[in-house]
């Protein structure tokens, strides 16, 4: 069993969407049970996992024991294990909300959920482009359903733009892959690291051109500068579940440039090494300035979030951008908390548009909260976190990537940083504000339901746990970011006899 340890994540929400699909006339009931016991595995999967990988082990799965580079192979390390357990971690919050009756407004709720799942850790897991490219395209086909999920023009409007969007990146990202593999000979990654290697001088305009294409798909992936434009409005738009699970999404954009460009493009590749590092860095510094503009300028809880949830891409890209091993531990312990906190507030904003009537999440004069002392409570934890004010996690993590930047870096990087933070403050102060003490009338909205409140408290109860728990988590972090500066442990791994089939 403990072989096949790897293959679950992908297997268990594969196997569990089928069935629910398959079974999408069975009682509301069975199909949450399902969902959530599905999900509740995962993450017990998840755990399993950072625990084989937190010995510094590199292992993978070969399916149908074809061995790399020739066969498709799952890998596991610190990073693909923290990703899979941060993955389900959000998701388990997710669809335990979801099942207060978001996932009746619409059909197959839980079988999309599912689908989502598999092709988001399959993303994480895999050890060759081709087949990160195939995951993209699972995760894609699902998300685009679940975001209509419930239907309404807003997101009819927001689904098309995403789609086209994203169809136009699938399109580069085959292109991409056809090139490297034109160039190279190989989709595995690790093997195509030791090809470029030995790369022949008329082949680097080639690949240096695939490279980047790459470059651009994963930075829409992630909303990035200048492809951002998308995200804001269509992660508003969303229904509160999917828009929290949505968090992750931006970050396989994140993983999939930490993955590929410090394993294929790292220092082996001779002229090639280190080549987004200049692009991301430069482009990171514009998300974080458009980003902070955006916050202010939201007039809605919602989008508000979704500009926050912007505001950490930069952030995260500017680790990248950094690139030494502490920025990248930095950014991954950041990564960790602004997932699970944006995913905590997206959560949040629909419990208090349910009770504040047509005002909904419209940051206008409305009526008094039912629930608003408790409501009160997680937004203040909420805004402090994300907004990176001590004592809570955001501010850790900025601490962190601050501390890591070197020289000019400072200059450039400490002066946004600070400023997105002063901004998220002003937005999110004038919100709360607004949602709980400019009200007039009746307190109004029914009371909510306990499975609604466990959502929410069980995601933003990472901005206190994190500092609690922050030397075990750093710890991994630094470890994990160690790993992905020595690339040639993997290769040997996959392509020696180090892993563990």
């Amino acid at each position: 069993m403990i072989a096949h340890l790897i293959v679950l994540p992908v297997l268990l929400p594969l196997v569990a969407g089928v069935a629910l699909l398959l079974k999408r006339q069975a009682g509301t009931r069975l199909k949450r049970l399902v969902g959530v016991g599905s999900t509740l595995l995962l993450l017990l999967v998840g755990i399993a996992l950072v625990a084989r990988a937190n010995g510094g082990d590199i292992a993978y799965y070969a399916l149908g024991d074809w061995q790399p580079p020739f066969g498709i192979v799952l890998v596991l390390d610190r990073l693909s294990a923290l990703m899979v357990l941060l993955t389900a971690i959000l998701a388990l919050g997710v669809v335990v909300f979801a099942c207060a009756g978001e996932d009746e407004r619409g059909s197959n709720f839980h079988g999309l959920f599912q689908w989502q799942l598999m092709g988001i850790n399959g993303a994480f897991l895999t050890g060759d482009l081709f087949n990160l490219f195939v995951f993209f395209e699972v995760l894609l086909l699902a998300s685009f359903a679940l975001l209509l999920h419930g239907g309404g023009k807003a997101r009819i409007l927001s689904g098309v733009h995403y789609v086209v969007l994203n169809m136009a990146g699938s399109a580069l990202f085959l292109i991409a892959v056809g090139v490297l593999y034109g160039a190279t000979g190989t989709l595995n990654m690790a093997d195509m690291a030791v090809r470029l290697g030995e790369l022949p001088a008329e082949r680097t305009g080639l690949v240096t051109a695939g490279a980047l294409m790459l470059l651009v798909v994963f930075g829409l992936k992630a909303a990035v500068l200048p492809l951002y434009f998308w995200m804001p409005r269509t992660y508003a738009a969303a229904p509160a579940p999917v828009a929290a699970l949505f968090a992750i999404m931006t970050k396989v954009g994140i993983y999939a440039i930490l993955r590929v460009y410090s394993l294929v493009f790292g220092d082996g590749a001779g002229a090639l090494s280190r080549l987004e590092q200049a692009w991301v860095w430069w482009l990171s510094l514009g998300t974080l300035a458009v980003a902070g503009v955006g916050v202010l300028a939201a007039r809605d809880l919602r989008l508000l979030v979704a500009y926050l949830l912007l505001v950490s891409v930069g952030t995260l890209m500017a680790g990248i951008g950094l690139g030494s091993p502490a920025a990248v531990s930095a950014l991954l312990y950041y990564l960790v908390h602004t997932t699970l906190v944006t995913g905590g507030l997206f959560l949040l904003a629909e419990l208090i548009g349910q009770q504040r009537g047509k005002a909904g999440t419209r940051l206008v004069r409305g009526r008094p909260l039912r629930q608003g002392g408790w409501l009160a409570g997680l937004f203040f934890v909420g805004a402090v976190a994300v907004a990176g004010v001590p004592p809570l996690s955001g501010a850790l993590g900025k601490a962190l990537l601050m501390a890591s930047a070197e020289g000019s870096q400072r200059a450039w990087l400490w002066p946004l940083l600070l400023g997105t933070g002063l901004c998220a403050l002003i937005a999110l102060s004038r919100a709360g504000s607004t949602l709980f003490w400019r009200s007039q009338g009746d307190p109004g909205g029914l009371a909510l339901p306990r499975s609604q409140w466990f959502g929410v408290i069980w995601l933003l109860s990472a901005a206190p746990l994190l500092v609690v728990l922050a030397g075990p988590v750093s710890d991994y972090t630094r470890a994990t970011a160690e790993q992905l500066a020595h690339p040639q442990r993997m290769i040997e791994a996959l392509l020696n006899t180090g892993g563990t089939p």
